[in-house]
């Protein structure tokens, strides 16, 4: 049995600003991006003890072919998606297991 997925609301945010920028570079590269990342979530989703821990009980998966991460936690009855950002952006902005990401 899989536990349900809920997105944090800057999830959205940074899904939409990554596919503008992937789209400004190329047409069909910003859906190509969400197709990765859906992956992403899926595998999340079946798997989702499979990645490590960054930072206390926030683990991180990789996207396929882009430089993004997922973070993410697993409580006992779901799964939360807290961000997606790019690998490069400054480990500060990773969340935390504090009031902002609950």
């Amino acid at each position: 049995m899989t536990l349900p997925v809920v997105f944090r609301r800057r999830v959205g945010s940074d899904l939409v600003a990554a596919f503008d920028w992937y789209e400004a570079q190329k047409a069909e590269l910003g859906q190509a991006f969400l197709s990765a990342t859906v992956s992403a979530f899926k595998c999340i989703e079946l798997y989702p003890d499979m990645f490590a821990f960054v930072h206390g009980n926030v683990r991180r998966a990789h996207v396929p072919r882009y430089p993004f991460s997922i973070f993410y936690l697993v409580e006992p009855k779901r799964i939360v998606i807290l961000r997606v950002l790019h690998s490069a952006r400054n480990p500060n902005l990773w969340p935390r297991l504090d009031r902002k990401t609950r």
